[in-house]
């Protein structure tokens, strides 16, 4: 009988196999299709840019100036897609965990425009703060750098400008 719990956990793994190679396409909820990433680079070195979507922002860094430690403070990086193709942004990430980004789901239609959202919170943070938001999206390059800085003050020290 010692060959049943070896045949149960056979199955048990199978299953776990089996169910971890789910395929979600065409399902509703599924991630965008990749037909809409293009590639321009060639083996011969050559770049076709013309179809590809281009994201201009209206400026890349933002300072806050002296603001309160343990103050928590918002900016919009607003950008337009000059590009000839829908703008799909996969990731943006933070440098620091202080520092909390948001961004569009949804594909930024040519000639729209949309904003990045950069939360600073400053509590716990003394001193001179530069902090990096990378954006990665379907252009080329495909990632895109963007910065907030700030001066944190001790509330009893200083006020603010």
């Amino acid at each position: 009988m010692k060959l049943r719990p070896l045949l149960i956990f056979s199955l048990f793994i199978a299953w776990i196999i089996v169910g971890g190679c789910n395929n979600r396409e065409g399902k509703e909820g599924s991630p965008l299709s990749t037909d809409i990433v293009s590639n321009p680079n060639t083996a011969d070195g050559t770049t076709d840019r013309s179809g590809l979507p281009l994201m201009v922002f209206e400026e890349t860094e933002h300072d806050f100036g002296k603001i309160l430690e343990g103050e928590t403070v918002s900016f919009n990086f607003k950008f337009t897609n000059k590009g000839k193709s829908d703008l799909v942004i996969a990731d943006v990430s933070s440098s620091c965990g202080c520092t909390v980004p948001s961004y569009p789901k949804t594909p930024v239609r040519p000639g729209e425009e949309s904003t990045i959202k950069v939360i600073f919170n400053s509590n716990g943070r003394r001193g001179y703060q530069a902090k990096n938001v990378i954006v990665v999206a379907n252009t080329q390059p495909n990632t895109t750098l963007i910065r907030i800085k700030a001066q944190v003050v001790n509330p009893g020290s200083e006020k603010t400008q």
